[in-house]
């Protein structure tokens, strides 16, 4: 692992800051805390984030202050790590947590070598509908706008995404915990919901937690407070990469 300092508090170049963001917090709230951080310690500052992660996901956020803003877009293209688990023989509205369960089924007469060979047939690129709770703009308003409303809006843009690796590592059911690297714009509530699907039971995210954004690792991240405590002290903040 490698460590770079690259942010002292009255430096105007501005740094990414690694970010371990816990569950129920919007991508939003974090950056909110640490501009007002800023703001405390005398220092106007831009802060943005190269990446939203759900609220109800865990771990790596980058976030970017001062002229590094400039520079989110090439961090937002890197793959992505995550790990979590998937909830076989249920159905959420928001394929994850944040809604309901509904459309229970059995799962017992799932195989181990069922599951693998299903996860397997999800490598490779392939085009992916935005889930409608999510933050995508159809016709100036956000998808889940509409879903609060009970709306559904057909013509979604499918999107093209890349799956690198999608490993089971450990199956429990109806829980499966998995390993998924993958592009840019893949949704892994998505992802769920069509696993479950391929193995004719259904499923949602039951938690996912962000591990990696191209070469930067969530073992190198702070806590919000413990990045906020370093901004109100004035001491450096690092990105940590993998060498």
């Amino acid at each position: 692992m490698q460590e770079q300092g690259i942010e002292q508090a009255c430096c105007d170049d501005g740094a990414f800051l690694l970010v371990d963001k816990p569950v129920d917090w919007t991508s939003f709230d974090v950056v909110a805390k640490v501009r007002n951080a800023y703001g405390k310690s005398g220092l106007k500052r831009k802060v943005g984030h190269c990446g939203t992660l759900d609220p109800k996901a865990s771990g790596l956020l980058i976030l970017a202050t001062g002229r590094k803003t400039r520079e989110i877009s090439s961090l937002e293209v890197l793959d992505k790590v995550y790990e979590g688990s998937i909830r076989l023989g249920a159905l959420t509205q928001s394929h994850d947590t944040e809604t309901a369960e509904y459309g229970h089924c059995d799962t017992g007469h799932l195989t181990p070598q069922q599951i693998r060979e299903a996860a397997a047939s999800f490598i490779g690129p392939s085009l992916q509908q935005p889930p409608m709770h999510s933050a995508v703009w159809h016709n100036g308003r956000r998808l889940y706008e509409f879903a609060r409303k009970g709306e559904v809006v057909r013509e979604r843009r499918e999107r093209e995404i890349m799956v690198h690796r999608f490993e089971i590592t450990a199956i429990e059911l109806p829980h499966v915990s998995f390993v998924l690297e993958v592009s840019k714009g893949a949704y892994i509530r998505v992802i769920a919901h069509e696993f479950g699907r391929a193995l004719g039971v259904g499923g949602y995210l039951a938690s996912l937690r962000r591990t990696a954004i191209g070469s930067y690792e969530v073992s190198a991240s702070r806590s919000v407070q413990e990045t906020v405590d370093a901004i109100l002290s004035g001491r450096s903040l690092s990105s940590g990469q993998r060498s």
